[in-house]
């Protein structure tokens, strides 16, 4: 770009003021377009998942196309199965986990906390206060005469429910982009690889490589354990004779891709459930249980996926998923540690050798 020698003082405060509004629109535009941004963003963390699948069948002479085909094969069948078999069993246990919440409530232990609220805090009316919860519940037509808060309330129900209606639409979104992520995945980067001035494209495309090899061995680590926690969940639960094994193994499957805090939170609200609605009979076994396994898994079945995937000291995992997870939430913390050990290998690949050749 030619040297402009700007003189005139507005002028140059002209330009000034448009670069800042410039800015500000390109701001505004991916706030807008932030969503869709993030649905590629994991589409594409997904599909450097499959890629090392694929090149394992790769290897065993099977060409990319053809492994592309039974990954595609293999999803398709695992959704379909998901919905015609597991899904309908999941639904139906968790229908009657709302039914057993409900009857526990019917049976005394609404009526319980109730009494310690009176009795805690007199000067809160909260028979009135339940009163008119039930008769919003039940009756549309009243809502525009009852309290601003109690209408906050069950705005807060609807949008709750849209936003579980929107992450599943934007759940099959990402699984459509990881698909086509994965089938298009070579000329991607050969794209990337493109852009790089040639003279220092082959250090790139090493540092790219090891960084996407990294990536996708940590998706299918956690993955991995994810579908561990879940299989050994509902073998125990079903051991121990709770009805509800099925669902609650499917939130330990969901919720152990997380990292740090997954397993811990689904361990603590699986057991409170089963002591609540099974008995300690049931629950103790299975708190004993989730006791061993997240020993096993935080020092044992962890770093040896951390140390193999990522190679990312202990401290420095737990403040990536920590600083992820308070900016994007449970994506954030998921994609932390692959971008911490990416930082990592750029600096000890580029940044590094260039202070020691000094």
């Amino acid at each position: 770009m030619p040297n402009v020698n700007i003189r005139n003082g507005f002028l140059l405060g002209l330009v000034g003021g448009l670069g800042v509004l410039l800015a500000l629109a390109i701001g505004a535009g991916i706030q807008q377009i932030s969503t869709v941004l993030v649905w590629a963003f994991a589409g594409i963390f997904l599909a450097l998942g499959l890629e090392p699948v694929i090149q394992f069948l790769i290897r065993r002479k099977v060409p990319r196309w053809a492994a592309v085909l039974i990954i595609f094969v293999v999803i398709v069948a695992v959704l379909v199965g998901a919905t015609w078999l597991i899904v309908p069993t999941i639904v139906a246990q968790f229908t009657v986990l709302v039914q057993s919440i409900v009857e526990e409530i019917e049976g005394g232990a609404l009526d319980s906390v109730l009494t310690w609220v009176r009795e805690t805090f007199p000067q809160f009316d909260i028979d009135g206060t339940v009163e008119q919860i039930m008769l919003a519940l039940t009756d549309f037509e009243t809502w525009s005469t009852l309290p601003p808060w109690v209408a906050d309330i069950a705005a807060g129900v609807v949008g709750g429910v849209g936003q579980v209606v929107f992450a599943l639409g934007g759940a099959f979104i990402v699984i459509v982009l990881m698909l086509y992520f994965t089938g298009s995945l070579p000329s991607l980067k050969s794209g990337m690889y493109r852009l790089v001035p040639a003279s220092s494209r082959p250090k790139f495309i090493e540092i790219a490589e090891q960084i996407m090899k990294s990536v996708g061995r940590f998706v299918l680590g956690q993955g991995s354990l994810g579908l561990l926690n879940g299989v050994l969940s509902f073998i125990v639960l079903s051991i121990a004779g709770s009805e509800l094994a099925g669902v609650y193994a499917f939130v330990a499957l969901i919720a152990s891709t997380i990292p740090l805090v997954g397993t811990i939170s689904a361990s603590v609200v699986i057991s409170l459930l089963v002591l609540a609605l099974d008995g300690p009979q049931t629950a103790l076994p299975v708190a004993i249980w989730y006791l061993l396994y997240m020993q096993l898994e935080a020092y044992v079945i962890s770093p040896q996926i951390m140390n193999r995937a990522v190679k990312v000291p202990g401290v420095v995992v737990v403040l990536a998923a920590l600083i992820g997870g308070t900016l994007l939430g449970i994506l954030g913390a998921l994609v932390a540690i692959p971008v911490a050990a990416a930082i990592q290998l750029i600096l000890k690949e580029v940044v590094i050798p260039k202070q020691d050749a000094r």
